[in-house]
Formats: C-alpha cells, sequence, structure tokens
C-alpha cells in the first residue's frame, strides 16, 4: 500500500471517529444512560453501519469514535461508567462492525443488507454493554439489554439506514472511500 493511502486511511479513520464522537456527546446525557431501563440514544451509532461500505476505514473509524466518546464523556461527567465503558462498549463495537462488515461482503441484495446490517450493533451492544450495566449497577440483565438494545436499533434503523440510502446513492460511497477500495 502507497504512503498515500494510507495516509488517506488514517485521515478518513480520524474523521469518522470524530463525527461519532461529536454526535454522540451532542446527544448529551441520552448517549450515555445508565440507570436501570433508560434508552441510549447514541446518534453517533447511527455511523455502525459504516463497514458495509467500507471494512478498513468504517471498522476502525467507529472503533476509534466509540472509545473517544466513552473517554471524553466521562472526563465530561456526562458518562459515569466512562473508564469501563471505553474497553467494553469498544468491544461490542468492534465485535459488530466485523459481523457488519461480513454482511456487506457475503450479501449482495441491497434491502436484505439494510434490514441486517443493524442486527449485530443491535445485539452485541444489547448484550455486552448491558452485561456491562447488570454488573456494575445490579440491575435485571433483561432490562439493561432491551434498554440498550431499543435505543440502537432506533437509531441504526432510522439514522443508520438512512445514512446508507444516501452513501448508496449516485455511489457517493465509491467515491469517498475509492483509494482504499483499490489499496485493500
Amino acid at each position: 500500500m502507497k504512503r498515500t493511502n494510507k495516509t488517506t486511511m488514517l485521515v478518513q479513520i480520524s474523521l469518522i471517529g470524530a463525527v461519532y464522537t461529536v454526535l454522540t456527546l451532542l446527544s448529551g446525557p441520552l448517549a450515555f444512560g445508565t440507570a436501570a431501563g433508560t434508552v441510549q440514544l447514541r446518534i453517533g451509532e447511527a455511523l455502525t453501519l459504516l463497514p458495509l461500505f467500507s471494512p478498513v476505514v468504517g471498522t476502525w473509524g467507529i472503533v476509534f469514535g466509540c472509545f473517544l466518546s466513552n473517554l471524553v464523556g466521562f472526563f465530561m461527567g456526562t458518562n459515569l461508567l466512562g473508564l469501563i465503558d471505553a474497553p467494553v462498549g469498544t468491544l461490542a463495537t468492534l465485535l459488530a462492525a466485523l459481523l457488519t462488515c461480513l454482511i456487506g461482503k457475503r450479501i449482495s441484495s441491497v434491502p436484505l443488507r439494510l434490514i441486517l446490517a443493524p442486527i449485530p450493533p443491535i445485539l452485541f451492544n444489547g448484550l455486552i454493554v448491558g452485561w456491562e450495566l447488570t454488573f456494575v449497577f445490579q440491575t435485571p440483565f433483561a432490562l439493561n439489554f432491551i434498554s440498550v438494545a431499543v435505543g440502537e436499533a432506533l437509531v441504526c434503523y432510522t439514522l443508520g439506514i438512512l445514512m446508507c440510502l444516501a452513501l448508496g446513492r449516485n455511489e457517493l460511497y465509491k467515491r469517498l472511500f475509492a483509494d482504499l477500495r483499490k489499496a485493500a
């Protein structure tokens, strides 16, 4: 891979991470709902569908963004679990991104991709972050799973799908990630 491609890739990963972080922090306290039954609405989670279009940049961009937003949220006082959430939530995001990437590679039908792509972020965040909340607050896992999964589903199936449709229109994603698709 040429040096220019590596630089372009790092810049795009950083930009996606920054956008994820800004969108998440703009969500305010809703992004870091920690009480049992509180639905987390992280607007930045719409970006968890980016691995459909750019496996490397999309995956590492949202992983970086998730980690950064959890730490920044902690230091701002909006994410009380930030030090735990940074590794745990980021793991959930990484696993979801890898599975979303696999959906993008294996399923050629665009409508089916759009239906299936949000499922990994919903399940992994529901399970892993739900477990994290159960562990920390000693609250029922089912309640935590549902509250995280519902918020994730709302964001992914609305803003995430809209983002995918916008990127797919006139194949915009090919222009945004063109150099990297050749290099990967």
